[in-house]
């Protein structure tokens, strides 16, 4: 597990109620959240019906004209 720097807010009874990060170490948070997501998305889809370039235009453009 990979350690994450951070300062902790509390409150006056001494309990954490905050969390304060780095820019750099949010952003990588943030990365491997959206990497998960996308991820997941490709294995929801990875089934689906592929189509040709001429017919996923053909598809696309039947639906913007509705």
């Amino acid at each position: 597990m990979v350690s994450i720097r951070h300062q902790s807010i509390t409150s006056a009874d001494g309990k954490t109620v905050g969390i304060i990060l780095d820019m750099e170490t949010f952003q990588k948070i943030e990365s491997i959240i959206e990497d998960h997501g996308l991820a997941h998305l490709m294995d929801e889809v990875e089934s689906d019906e592929q189509l040709k370039k001429d017919e996923a235009i053909k598809l696309f453009k039947s639906s913007v004209s509705c």
